[in-house]
């Protein structure tokens, strides 16, 4: 792989040898991938095309098709607003609008100083407890705007936040 570095060349080889026999292998080998490095590089689809006697047109459809996959390096922590109905009845749009103002930027986007990226998510399976957020692989519920600064607050300290 032309521009993909040592480690990485490693990790997508890996994802294909371990995936590329399966049926329905692209989509285990993008996870593989995507878990290994936090992304998608954009040297993984020609591999992953040859691999799967695939186009890269189709890898890349596939790719752009589902919103988990990134294709840029995530901020340090990456932080995940539930959008379903449940979240919305109870104030996640607001609580959407504080986030992206208070982070400077928007969904699938990481803030200047590439601590945090914003993503959405379409159920964290928290709903009674709506808004929710993620954040790594903990989920948090009932998140006004001021618990969401208090969140970024111990991001910044590393103080576990206990709600």
């Amino acid at each position: 792989m032309p521009g993909a570095t040592a480690p990485q060349a490693d990790v997508i080889q890996s994802a294909i040898a371990t995936h590329g026999q399966r049926p329905g292998a692209l989509l285990p080998i993008l996870h593989a991938i995507q878990d290994g490095l936090g992304y998608i590089p954009g040297d993984a689809i020609a591999a992953i095309a040859q691999a799967l006697n695939q186009s890269r047109a189709e890898v890349a459809g596939v790719l752009s098709f589902y919103h988990h996959f990134r294709t840029r390096p995530p901020g340090n922590a990456v932080v995940q607003i539930c959008r379903a109905e449940a979240c919305q009845a109870v104030g996640a749009r607001q609580l959407e609008s504080h986030a992206r103002q208070r982070l400077g930027t928007d969904y699938h986007a990481t803030s200047q100083e590439a601590r945090i990226s914003l993503e959405p998510v379409y159920c964290l399976g928290n709903c009674a407890c709506g808004p929710s957020v993620r954040i790594g692989d903990e989920v948090y519920g009932r998140v006004s705007p001021a618990v969401f600064d208090a969140l970024l607050e111990a991001l910044d300290s590393d103080v576990v936040v206990v709600q």
